[in-house]
């Protein structure tokens, strides 16, 4: 397995000590403001189409993003030529906030969300691409609020940064320090030593399988509006549903399968198809992750399937579509449903609660740990005993490959680091009145970006009954998961502030 990161280049790890340029930042988040501008826009364009109320909504906050953009972009025109690391993880966290705040104006001008706290809950749950909802009656809200809600978690899903090197070639060569600074997961592959044409070959398979689900959608009953809608929040692995029942709003089994499948390919390393694509058969059949995440899929789904044949009285080919389906969107953290899971048996909802914190690949758009990191963990497990029978013994960490010691402590840190801040989620969530379960459950959702807990906040309720300070603290964690706890966390590091590590 090459463990390489995508085409790094050697200034990334040079030592940085000189003052951060605070007209770079500006500059940069003044670029990727004017992306999102473009983004209103084109919903400005299906609420024209529809003819709703939703119009004028979306030409303020087009008008005020875009406004934002010139604004910062005229303040950076100055800017320094030479970025560092330093700037690259202080713009990439930045921009999912102003992301985020200049996304929730359309429902606050609108009226379609009237409170600042579940408007920016709503549009961090869409663009983190985690798919909790704060609506309970989503069927009354206009097209292009719905289009909106679906294209804020297609853009997410891929990452803000990587969507803007595509669209917007002005990033030059601080796009490869974002880029790595967004990407989620413990390595990549390396598909070519160049940033954009990379980033152009996933941005192309993310097109290709959101266009193949709309056509299979289609095809199986959706609107065309619905069928586009539900396959970018599928291939985002996001969940947002234009219904608020979801896929249960058809009934229908070809979709359930078609979703269900469409749900693990998206959850599939990308430049695997990359590596398809040019007939690299042999790094597929070799990818340890992939072989993992498989399995894992394939026990859960029967281990449920079993117990819902015998203890809920489902058919063999229900219990398998049913347990297939949720255990796919758990495991990929997309959160749609189609069925209640709280009315399964307890010890399903604990093999659920490890589909969420697992997640899907690396390199791919759905969240959690992922399953990388659990091979490594796994096999440094596997060397401890292995390290106590023979204590000479020089147990290299491998999975597909062979790991350096520095990658797998980051493995190890990485995870403990995760825990500890679902840990202190979880306390402050029971502190503002949550139950315990229900505290629990929204926490590794919010932080493996998956949406459904359990209780009164399973896959058939919303969050709307949520406390404001709960809902502020789940945002924080959408964005903390999303960025992979230390691409967030950096921000608050003084010396990350000051452009030294000192």
């Amino acid at each position: 397995m090459d463990i390489q990161r995508y085409g790094v280049s050697p200034h990334l790890d040079q030592v940085h000590s000189g003052e951060l340029s605070y007209r770079f930042i500006a500059h940069l988040i003044g670029q990727l403001l004017a992306f999102e501008s473009m983004l209103l826009l084109v919903c400005c364009c299906v609420s024209l189409a529809y003819g709703e109320s939703d119009l004028m909504s979306f030409i303020g906050s087009f008008s005020v993003c875009l406004a934002a953009s010139v604004m910062l972009l005229v303040y950076g025109r100055k800017k320094e030529s030479a970025p560092s690391r330093y700037e690259a993880y202080i713009v990439v966290a930045l921009s999912w906030v102003f992301f985020t705040v200049f996304g929730m104006f359309p429902y606050l001008w609108g009226g379609f969300i009237p409170t600042v706290t579940d408007a920016f809950f709503e549009t961090m749950s869409g663009f983190t691409t985690t798919g909790a909802t704060i609506l309970d009656h989503i069927e009354r809200m206009p097209h292009g609020i719905l289009f909106w809600r679906s294209l804020t978690q297609w853009i997410g899903g891929l990452g803000i940064v990587c969507f803007t090197i595509v669209l917007l070639p002005g990033l030059g060569v601080s796009s490869q320090m974002l880029f790595l600074s967004e990407a989620t997961g413990v390595t990549h592959s390396k598909i070519c030593p160049k940033t954009r044409v990379m980033a152009r070959y996933i941005f192309m398979v993310y097109i290709l399988l959101t266009l193949i689900e709309s056509v299979l959608l289609k095809a199986g009953g959706m609107s065309l509006f619905d069928a586009v809608c539900h396959s970018m929040t599928t291939t985002a692995t996001g969940g947002f549903s234009t219904k608020q029942e979801s896929i249960a709003y058809w009934h229908s089994p070809y979709i359930e399968y078609v979703v269900s499948l469409f749900m693990l390919l998206s959850a599939v390393n990308f430049s695997l198809y990359i590596a398809a694509f040019k007939s690299t058969w042999r790094q597929i059949r070799q990818n340890v992750e992939l072989k993992w995440f498989a399995c894992s899929v394939g026990l859960l789904t029967l281990i449920i399937a079993v117990a819902l044949i015998q203890n809920n009285g489902y058919g063999v080919e229900e219990a398998f579509r049913k347990s297939l389906f949720q255990v796919a969107t758990c495991h990929t953290s997309c959160g749609f449903a189609t069925d209640d899971y709280n009315l399964w048996p307890p010890f399903t909802w604990m093999l659920l609660i490890f589909a969420m914190l697992s997640g899907g690949c690396t390199g791919s758009t759905s969240g959690g740990v992922k399953n990388l990191r659990l091979v490594i963990i796994a096999s440094c497990i596997r060397n401890q005993f292995r390290q106590i029978l023979h204590p000479r013994a020089v147990l290299p960490v491998r999975a597909g490959g062979t790991f350096d010691n520095k990658l797998v402590t980051m493995v190890l840190v990485f995870f403990a680091a995760y825990l500890s801040v679902a840990f202190v989620g979880w306390t402050l969530l029971m502190a503002f009145g949550v139950g315990f379960t229900e505290a629990m459950s929204t926490v590794i959702s919010a932080m493996g970006n998956v949406g459904p807990g359990l209780g009164s906040f399973g896959p058939t309720f919303s969050w709307a009954a949520l406390p404001d300070a709960a809902k502020w603290i789940l945002s924080s964690l959408m964005l903390i998961g999303r960025l992979e706890i230390f691409g967030f966390l950096l921000i608050f590091y003084r010396s990350t502030w000051r452009g030294s590590w000192a």
